[in-house]
């Protein structure tokens, strides 16, 4: 079994309960996918979805190991 590499975005704030520090980011099955450590917020995004939200407004994708 595969460990899953979790990393908090700092700063980041919960669309759902508005916790601040409470995002984590990590690959599920090769999906990027965020979630909440105090509510049950998740949110997954396909490798098309992250480059169509990516505008001239964004520096980069962050895309850990």
């Amino acid at each position: 079994m595969t460990k899953i590499k979790k990393r908090f975005v700092a700063g980041a704030k919960c669309p759902k309960c508005h916790a601040q520090d409470s995002i984590q980011l990590f690959k599920e099955n090769g999906i990027e996918t965020v979630e909440c450590t105090d509510c049950d917020y998740r949110e997954q995004q396909t490798e098309a979805k992250v480059a169509k939200k990516a505008t001239g407004d964004v520096i980069g994708v962050f895309k850990p190991d």
